[in-house]
């Protein structure tokens, strides 16, 4: 990480070049000997912090302080005045006008060292409390409330969203009488603008499936259209996105699904189990890619289980992934269990010797469950 940035706006030249040499020890610090200099600097970048002198020439510091506060891009940037006024008039005006602190001069260089210290880690603390807040907001309104309900199939989700993750989605429409439809995907990236941009690109899968539905339910041809949308739009030009459409039919016992790029889901049954071969390349990078649907039948006691990176990258205490091999030999131990995904994060978890996971985590899983789902998997685990 960087180091905080501080502008220092101060008329008197030698103060000015100690309050430079005293901070650049801990921080990027530019300078300005008025208000009107310091708004040219801060039009150059925008800095973390201002330490102003009230009494200047041209520009003083509380006309700096309002022009500051009245642009959004910079209103929040704590302030810290410096005068030689000790009477209470000006004291009282810079903490109305919301200034974060205020110290008269002459002052310890220590004592305004530690005061500095103490407002970044203020406004620090307060944007990672403000981050979490609207990441967790983010995270909620990518994943569905409730889940279809279809005799002979159980359904069963789970996501754990991270304040730092990434950005997981989730989603499901009924396309036709008795067909569904899932979407399940992961932006790349990390954090607050990861989760942003899956919020956005969430909006795109909709709006793209909502719009074709009445030509088409081809995995495949809804997911060239996510792509083509997200190559031509500008303001999506940098997110790059996995994605897998599923497409269910309860009547027939077949999933019809594409990936662009995800995670290969793997195929849970009573006598064998594999991950699902084919994978297209991920979204946003190239409009000639040739998308292609895959069928396959669940018999019955079989499930289709995705996930999202946050399972198969997690660390285990050999120092190695999980990896998609791993997801496979977990889930085939856990398939007959009541709770199967509670099931398969508790065993990957015991075997990373962490208590939690990394990484945002997202799992759905769909069993075709037959009459008596349990017998096949009586003595498994």
């Amino acid at each position: 990480m960087g180091q905080n940035s501080i502008l220092i706006v101060e008329d008197e030249h030698t103060l000015r070049r100690l309050l430079e040499y005293r901070l650049s020890k801990q921080y990027d610090v530019r300078t300005a000997s008025n208000g009107e200099e310091a708004l040219a600097r801060i039009e150059e970048r925008a800095p973390d912090m201002i330490i102003s002198d009230i009494m200047m020439p041209k520009m003083d510091g509380f006309a700096l302080q309002n022009a500051v506060q009245s642009k959004k891009e910079t209103s929040a940037i704590p302030f810290i005045f410096l005068t030689a006024k000790a009477d209470e008039q000006s004291r009282t005006k810079g903490l109305r006008t919301g200034v974060d602190d205020y110290i008269t001069k002459p002052f310890d260089i220590e004592q305004l060292l530690k005061r500095v210290d103490r407002l970044l880690e203020r406004t620090k603390q307060f944007k990672s409390q403000l981050d979490a807040r609207i990441s967790q907001d983010f995270s909620q309104r990518l994943i569905p409330k409730n889940l279809p309900n279809v005799d002979d199939y159980r359904i069963l989700f789970r996501n754990a969203p991270k304040e730092d993750g990434g950005g997981d989605l989730f989603d499901w429409i009924e396309v036709g009488d008795g067909t569904y439809l899932f979407t399940i995907g992961d932006v790349m990236g990390k954090g607050l603008q990861a989760k942003f941009y899956a919020f956005s690109f969430f909006g795109y899968v909709r709006s793209t499936i909502h719009a074709m539905l009445p030509t088409t339910t081809s995995p495949a041809k809804l997911m060239a259209r996510v792509n083509q949308a997200l190559i031509d739009d500008s303001t999506m030009e940098e997110t790059f996105a996995s994605l897998l459409l599923i497409k269910w039919e309860p009547a027939s016992n077949t999933i019809t699904y594409v990936n662009a790029g995800h995670c290969r889901p793997v195929i849970i049954g009573p006598d064998s189990s594999s991950v699902v071969e084919h994978s297209d390349l991920i979204l946003g990078l190239d409009h000639e890619t040739d998308f292609k649907d895959t069928v396959i039948e669940l018999k019955e006691n079989m499930s289709f289980v995705a996930y999202t990176d946050g399972l198969s990258e997690q660390v285990l205490s050999g120092g190695k992934m999980v990896g998609e091999q791993g997801i496979l030999d977990h889930a085939s131990r856990v398939a007959g269990k009541d709770d199967p995904i509670d099931e398969l994060l508790t065993s990957i978890l015991s075997s990373s010797g962490t208590p939690e996971f990394a990484d945002d985590i997202l799992v759905f899983w769909l069993q075709r469950t037959g009459l008596n789902w349990f017998a096949p998997f009586a003595n498994a685990g």
